[in-house]
């Protein structure tokens, strides 16, 4: 099997609640997505319910295992979100950092000295309260930071690819990225998973295709504003044929 492509609906999420109404309907485009042949749905419960609320959680897992696809479920290292995650039993867990006054996620996940207890210890939680679910961790790739992720033991790491794809929509050169990922690739080895995640289009994401190591990409801001123009499942149709078109390297 080659790369897995996971879409994030939060956005259409944020256009329902632009208005305060109950379309578009969150669950349709959750459908439309899987019937098209996307692997998995991806959605963030952030602290201040931006865009996906609680009941969305319970709601999208439903449509999921009706596909037989998982669920994978970022949010913070916070409680509140956590009960609603062992109420779920989300498939992943995929934690990143969050700061309410961010547009979205800026960054990977501190885990250096003073965060990484809390990290662990929520890790741990995870474990034990929903063990059924798989951990991943919203990371920059470099190597300390590796280091650091393999003394967690998560099923996954995803890289924050922000950096890079602003690299390369600029028409900068990302030599330096290609060469980061694989380092960080090498380092985790083969027992951990490689996923790639933010900012990513269907031009930049073709050096990563063509890297072929990351065994998963969650896409969204950019497939949700494309289907305005193109429909959604035909737009996730594409992108899963640019995928597919780069073979089984990963």
């Amino acid at each position: 099997m080659g790369a897995r492509l996971g879409v994030n609906i939060d956005h259409v999420a944020t256009l329902r609640q632009a208005r305060g109404e109950d379309y578009p309907s969150l669950v349709r485009a959750a459908h439309e997505v899987l019937e098209a042949g996307a692997h998995q749905i991806t959605i963030h419960l952030r602290e201040d319910r931006r865009h996906i609320q609680d009941y969305d959680v319970a709601a999208i897992k439903l449509v999921c295992e009706r596909y037989g696809r998982p669920l994978n479920l970022e949010m913070g290292a916070n409680e509140e979100i956590f009960q609603v995650a062992v109420a779920a039993k989300p498939d992943w867990i995929c934690l990143v950092p969050e700061k309410r006054e961010e547009r979205t996620t800026e960054g990977g996940l501190d885990l250096g000295e003073k965060a990484f207890g809390r990290i662990k210890d929520f890790c741990e939680k995870i474990k034990l309260e929903i063990p059924s679910t798989k951990i991943s961790l919203f990371v920059e790739a470099d190597s300390l930071t590796m280091e650091q992720c393999l003394k967690l033991q998560p099923d996954a790491v995803e890289i924050h690819t922000g950096e890079y794809a602003r690299t390369f929509n600029r028409g900068e050169p990302i030599t330096k990225y290609i060469e980061l990922y694989n380092q960080a690739r090498s380092l985790l080895g083969s027992g951990i998973g490689f996923h790639a995640g933010h900012g990513l289009d269907d031009k930049n994401i073709i050096p990563l295709l063509e890297f072929g190591k990351f065994h998963e990409y969650n896409v969204g801001h950019w497939l949700i504003c494309e289907s305005l123009f193109g429909g959604l499942s035909q737009t996730v149709d594409k992108y899963l044929a640019l995928i597919q078109k780069y073979g089984e390297k990963a």
